[in-house]
């Protein structure tokens, strides 16, 4: 039997660039990429705020640069997204990108801008379970992801809606425009539905996948950022979220999209058919980790799955829609930032290596003195 492929290894500060690059090497990125293509990097933005575990780390992004460049890859881009509460700019400057893909010329695009690319629509020629309830004829994806290699930056951390995120629902912002909401109801489904679109896109799909800090709780943006000190990287994207599923303690076959997505043959997510190469004996933690409950995910339950979840068609595919994104900004950058998680930020940049590593970063221009291409109303000191 043939088995999916995923590299673990545990790695330290003064080592994660280099280890970065090794884990490809472990993972097979060569052969998993077409040589000779443009490869976009898909970073992960939860929250515009650099909070640990909510975002692709700045060693995680270079890590990924070092590592395609040394096998080769020389035409990359970085690409972003926004949601309605997730301010893209504010996001890729103070987590630090801009200047790293400076330094290494590696363009940031932005997939809502017309300059950059256009949203074009696109009929999938596999199966899909829910997209097409949802977008009908009319779903549509950015012109500029068809025929090029996609490399994947997720955290490991928890999700409100899907009990973990990583690099499968990675693709969710990338691929789907701001009304992509509409399909939390179906959430697993959808994240099954875009691995089947991203096979038929893309010429080579991979993950990097940073647990340096893993985020325990109501995820992906308000959690207990806990030291686990690993990186994982997979060619196989239902692969690798059921390892870090494992390793987080839940069982990654009760967790529908993967299980969905090993039952299509899109992935394996069965840990028994899997792989760990790198640092086995660390595959075989048990963290606890566990979904917190927040106001927060009590409204979207409400709202996607809950008694009121009839009432989707008034409220959110219509103009009525936009009374409720001010209530989750309000939420977690008015309420939740100031009076909770920037303290809990502020902990980890003077306590944590990882988080005295993102200041070295910071003395370098990411967030001290890096001035952004981009209206300064976006930026924001945290």
């Amino acid at each position: 039997m043939t088995k999916a492929r995923v590299a673990l290894l545990t790695t330290k500060p003064q080592t994660v660039l280099n280890d970065y690059q090794h884990l490809a090497e472990l993972a097979g990125m060569r052969e998993a990429l077409q040589p000779g293509t443009t490869t976009m990097l898909k970073d992960n933005i939860s929250w515009h705020w650099p909070f640990p575990s909510a975002n692709t780390t700045p060693w995680q992004l270079e890590g990924a640069i070092l590592a395609l460049r040394n096998a080769g890859y020389e035409d990359l881009s970085c690409v972003q997204n926004r949601t309605v509460v997730t301010n893209a700019f504010k996001g890729t400057d103070l987590n630090g990108y801009y200047p790293i893909c400076e330094a290494h010329n590696v363009p940031v695009l932005f997939n809502f801008q017309p300059a950059d690319m256009q949203w074009i629509s696109y009929k999938p020629k596999g199966e899909m379970l829910a997209l097409h309830q949802v977008f009908g004829d009319e779903l549509r994806i950015p012109d500029y992801f068809i025929g090029k290699n996609v490399v994947h930056l997720p955290t490991i951390k928890c999700h409100i809606y899907t009990t973990t995120t990583g690099a499968m629902k990675n693709a969710f912002g990338g691929l789907l425009y701001e009304k992509r909401f509409n399909t939390h109801t179906w959430i697993h489904e959808t994240l099954v539905d875009l691995l089947t679109i991203q096979k038929e896109i893309h010429t080579g799909i991979f993950a990097f996948m940073d647990g340096t800090s893993a985020g325990n709780g109501a995820g992906p943006r308000i959690m207990k950022p806990e030291q686990k000190n690993v990186i994982l990287a997979s060619a196989d994207q239902v692969a690798i979220d059921a390892v870090a599923a494992k390793l987080m303690g839940f069982d990654p076959m009760a967790i529908k999209y993967i299980r969905l997505a090993h039952e299509k043959g899109l992935g394996i997510g069965d840990p028994r058919e899997i792989e760990i190469v790198g640092d086995v004996a660390t595959s075989k933690q048990n963290w606890h980790f566990h979904v917190g409950k927040t106001f927060h995910s009590f409204l979207g339950w409400m709202a996607w799955y809950g008694p009121t979840r009839h009432l989707q068609k008034i409220i959110f595919h219509t103009d009525l829609a936009k009374l409720t994104y001010p209530v989750s900004e309000i939420y977690h950058d008015y309420y939740r930032w100031p009076f909770h998680e920037r303290a809990v930020y502020q902990r980890w940049l003077y306590q944590s290596p990882w988080g005295k590593l993102f200041k070295e970063y910071g003395k370098k221009g990411s967030l001290e003195s890096y001035q952004p291409v981009v209206p300064e109303k976006t930026r924001v000191t945290p």
